[in-house]
């Protein structure tokens, strides 16, 4: 049986590597700290999810469907 490879992630925030196993309660990212500064990012809308635009005339037809 071959020993299983460690999976290695890097921090969002700051690009340092992390191991991605069950004690690293920040996972994926390194600290609390780098954890705090994306979600941060999300609160103030400084990330986003794109997505298309609809009329309202697009909205009900849609939801007849």
């Amino acid at each position: 049986m071959t020993p299983l490879k460690k999976t290695v992630v890097t921090c969002p925030t700051c690009g340092k590597t992390v191991e991605w196993v069950s004690e690293q309660r920040w996972r994926p990212f390194c600290s609390e700290r780098c954890r705090l500064i994306d979600l941060g990012e999300w609160a103030s809308e400084s990330y986003r999810v794109p997505a298309e635009e609809q009329t309202p005339a697009e909205d009900s037809e849609a939801e007849k469907q």
